[in-house]
C-alpha cells in the first residue's frame, strides 16, 4: 500500500492520500505552536487506521520542526495522549 503525506500550506491542511481516499487534518501554525483543529477520514477509510497514520506523520513533522502540538479536535487530543510522550 503506497500512501502520500502532504502538508498543503496554502489551505493549512495535512493530507494522507491512501490511493483510495484522502484523510486530512486542518491546522493553524502560530509561531512554534501547531494547532490541530479538525481531523477527518472519509467513510471508506474509517476503521483502517488511516487517521492514526496521518497523526503519526503530523507528530513526526512537528517533532522535526520543534513545534508544540495543541489538539483542538477530540480525535487529535485522544491520539496525542495515547501516542506522544
Amino acid at each position: 500500500m503506497s500512501e502520500n503525506f502532504l502538508n498543503n500550506e496554502k489551505t493549512q491542511r495535512f493530507e494522507l492520500d491512501t490511493g483510495e481516499a484522502v484523510a486530512f487534518a486542518n491546522y493553524r501554525l502560530e509561531g512554534q505552536t501547531l494547532f490541530i483543529d479538525y481531523v477527518e477520514a472519509p467513510p471508506v477509510l474509517r476503521g483502517t487506521g488511516a487517521a492514526g497514520r496521518l497523526m503519526q506523520h503530523i507528530a513526526d513533522l512537528a517533532q522535526s520542526k520543534g513545534y508544540k502540538m495543541v489538539p483542538i479536535c477530540g480525535y487529535a487530543a485522544a491520539w496525542i495522549s495515547r501516542n506522544v510522550k
